[in-house]
C-alpha cells in the first residue's frame, strides 16, 4: 500500500542484473495501493445492522474512545487528540450467525470443487485456471453472487503437502496474477515441490467481476494529474474525487457496498474447501496480512501456516496509517539518498544528505513547472515523477532507478526511466490502456475497511502537520477534503484489534526499514494475536520474504515443510 493525494488514489513498484530485480518489485508493488486520508462524513445512515445485533454498540463504544484520544501509532508524534470518527454499519459478511462450512444455506458454496483448466489470458498460461461463485451478500445466500477466478502452479514434486494460497496485498491486486506470472519467481523451490501455489483475484478485483469505473482516458488523466497545493488544486482534488465516485456508483452499484474485507475473508474460506484443504495455509503480503489476520479471527480452528509478510496493524484509524506511511517514506528518501552518495560511483543529488533530498524535491516541483519530454511523447510532470519516485523506494535493489532516471533528466532531459516506473506504478500499457482496475478496487475497498477523523478543521491541522514534519510527500497527504466523504457504499470496520484465539502458530514478518508498512505495525499485529511469532529482516524496503537473501526464507519454508515453528523475536540481517 503506497500513500498519495486523495484524488489520485491508486499507486504501486543498472543494466540486466537490474531488470529482474525491476521484474521482482513489481509483484508486490502491483498489491500495493493508496489510503485515502480520513473516513467518511457523518452522515445518517438508513441501513440496518445484520448479524450480532452487537455490532451497532461494538462500533459506537469503540468510535466513542477514539474520539478526543491522543494516539501513540507511529509517525504520529505531535498530531491532534482524534476528533468526530466516521460511523459504520455492519458488513453482510461480519456475523452470519453460523458457521457457513456446516451450515445448509451456505453448502452449494462450500460443495464446489476447482475444475483446473487451461486460462484465457495469454499471460497466465504457466499456470492453471478455475472459478468458483461466493455469495454476493454472505447473509444473503441464496440471492446473487460473484465468481472468483483462481491460478494454481501445481507442485512440481510427488510428495505434495498441500496448497499455499497467496495475496500479494493492495487492496486491488492481483492474485491470480501474482501465482500464475510470478509464483516461481518469488517461492522457493523446495516449497513449490510440496505446495501446489493458489492465486485469487479478491471480490470487486480484475477478473473477480471487478468493479468498473472511468474509462482508460479517464483514469490516465486522473493519475496523472497535477494537484497543486492552492484553492484550485483543493478544487481540482474534489473535482476528481466526485467523478471517480459517480462513475463507480453508475457502474458498479450492484457490488460496491459488498468488496470489504470481511467478505473477502470469508470468500478465502470457500477457496480452502474448493481445493480441498482441511485448513488454510496462506502466505499474504501487505494488505494480504489484513485479510489474513481477518481469517484468522473468523476461523481460528481452520488456520493452518499462515505468513504475514509486511504487517497492517488493524487498529489503526486512516489518519494513523496516513502518518505512519508518512513517516515510513520520509525515511525511505533519507535511506535512498544516502545509498546515493555514499554508495554509486555518482549520485545526480550531491551535498549533504538533507541538501540532496531537498533536491529530489526541487526536482519534484520542477516537473510540475517545466514537465520533462519522453521518446514516446509524453512528458513527466509533479505527479508522475512523485509516482515513480515511491514506486521505487518499495525495494532498495531497484533505487538505481531512480538515480538513473534523475540522472538521465537532468543530463540529456529525457524522463524516459522515471515514466517507465510511473507506469508500472499505476499498471498502465503504452497504448494507455490499464492492466487491471486497481485503482478503483483500492479505493473501493479501503473506503469500507478503514474510517478516520471528519472533522475539517482537525483535518487541515493534521495536513499541516504532515507537510512540516514529512516535507517529502507529507504535503500531498495531508488534507482538509475527506477522501470517502462522497463514496457510494458505507464503511463496514472500525478500528479493533484482532486476537485470533485459538488459530494455530501465525508467523508475523516486519522489515525495519519498510515504507509503507512500518516495522512498528508488525509488532503492533504480533503483540494483538493471541499465538504469533515475530520475524525481524534488519533491511529496506516492503516486505521480506523473497527478498532477504535466504534468511527469512529459510524460517518461512521450515514452518511450511517442517511445521518447525520459527523462533519468537528471530532477526535476520
Amino acid at each position: 500500500m503506497t500513500p498519495t493525494h486523495p484524488s489520485r488514489f491508486g499507486v504501486r513498484a543498472r543494466a540486466a542484473a537490474a531488470l529482474s530485480a525491476l521484474t521482482l518489485a513489481a509483484l508486490s508493488l502491483s498489491g500495493c495501493g493508496a489510503l485515502i486520508q480520513a473516513g467518511h462524513k457523518a452522515t445518517p445512515s438508513n441501513s440496518a445492522a445484520t448479524g450480532s445485533g452487537n455490532f451497532e454498540k461494538d462500533a459506537e463504544k469503540a468510535i466513542k474512545e477514539l474520539e478526543n484520544s491522543t494516539s501513540k501509532a507511529y509517525g504520529t508524534e505531535g498530531m491532534a487528540p482524534l476528533k468526530s470518527i466516521a460511523p459504520v454499519v455492519e458488513s453482510a459478511a461480519y456475523d452470519l450467525g453460523a458457521d457457513p462450512a456446516k451450515d445448509e444455506r451456505w453448502k452449494k458454496f462450500y460443495d464446489q470443487r476447482a475444475d483446473w483448466g487451461k486460462c484465457e489470458r495469454a499471460e497466465y498460461q504457466g499456470a492453471e485456471c478455475a472459478t468458483i461463485e461466493v455469495p454476493l451478500k454472505w447473509n444473503d445466500p441464496e440471492g446473487a453472487t460473484l465468481s472468483l477466478l483462481l491460478t494454481r502452479v501445481p507442485a512440481t514434486g510427488d510428495d505434495k503437502k498441500g496448497s499455499l494460497l497467496l495475496n500479494p496485498g493492495g487492496p486491488g491486486g492481483s492474485g491470480a496474477e501474482h501465482v500464475a506470472a510470478y509464483g516461481s519467481m518469488t517461492i522457493s523451490s523446495t516449497v513449490r515441490k510440496q505446495y501446489d501455489l493458489i492465486g485469487f483475484d479478491p471480490r470487486g478485483v480484475k477478473d473477480s467481476d471487478g468493479v468498473q469505473c472511468l474509462d482508460d482516458a479517464e483514469t490516465d488523466e486522473m493519475l496523472s494529474t497535477d494537484i497543486p497545493d492552492t484553492e484550485e488544486g483543493k478544487k481540482k482534488a474534489k473535482e476528481w474525487a466526485d467523478k471517480l465516485a459517480k462513475a463507480c456508483k453508475t457502474k458498479s452499484s450492484d457490488r460496491i457496498q459488498y468488496v470489504d474485507t470481511y467478505s473477502a475473508a470469508r470468500d478465502m474460506d470457500v477457496i480452502r474447501a474448493a481445493v480441498e484443504s482441511e485448513k488454510l495455509d496462506y502466505l499474504g503480503f501487505s494488505y494480504g496480512t489484513y485479510l489474513g489476520a481477518t481469517y484468522a479471527e473468523m476461523y481460528p480452528e481452520r488456520t493452518g501456516h499462515l505468513i504475514l509478510d509486511g504487517a497492517m496493524d488493524p487498529a489503526l484509524t486512516t489518519n494513523e496509517i496516513v502518518a505512519g506511511q508518512a513517516a515510513g517514506f520520509e525515511q525511505a528518501i533519507k535511506d535512498f539518498v544516502t545509498w546515493c552518495q555514499n554508495e554509486r560511483g555518482t549520485c545526480p543529488l550531491t551535498g549533504s544528505v538533507d541538501e540532496g533530498i531537498q533536491q529530489l524535491r526541487d526536482f519534484m516541483t520542477n516537473a510540475g513547472k517545466n514537465p520533462i519530454p519522453t521518446a514516446s511523447g509524453r512528458k513527466l510532470n509533479e505527479t508522475l515523477a512523485s509516482t515513480a519516485i515511491l514506486t521505487a523506494l518499495y525495494s532498495n535493489e531497484t533505487w538505481e532507478y531512480v538515480a538513473l532516471g534523475i540522472e538521465s533528466a537532468k543530463n540529456n532531459n529525457s524522463a524516459d526511466v522515471l515514466l517507465m516506473l510511473a507506469d508500472l506504478a499505476n499498471e498502465r500499457e503504452e497504448d494507455g490502456s490499464f492492466k487491471s482496475n486497481s485503482t478503483f478496487a483500492n479505493v473501493a475497498v479501503n473506503c469500507l475497511d478503514h474510517i478516520g477523523v471528519t472533522d475539517e478543521k482537525w483535518l487541515k491541522t493534521e495536513g499541516e502537520r504532515l507537510a512540516k514534519k514529512y516535507p517529502t510527500f507529507g504535503p500531498s497527504l495531508g488534507t482538509e477534503e475527506d477522501g470517502c466523504a462522497n463514496w457510494p457504499a458505507k464503511p463496514v470496520r472500525f478500528p479493533k484489534e484482532i486476537h485470533a484465539k485459538g488459530s494455530s502458530t501465525i508467523v508475523v514478518i516486519g522489515t525495519t526499514h519498510d515504507p509503507a508498512t512500518p516495522y512498528a505495525w508488525a509488532e503492533s499485529l504480533s503483540k494483538q494475536l493471541d499465538n504469533s511469532v515475530l520475524l525481524t529482516w534488519d533491511g529496506f524496503g516492503h516486505t521480506a520474504y523473497g527478498r532477504s537473501g535466504g534468511c527469512i526464507e529459510e524460517m518461512v519454508d521450515a514452518y511450511l515443510l517442517e511445521d518447525k515453528v520459527p523462533d519468537d523475536g528471530a532477526k535476520c540481517e
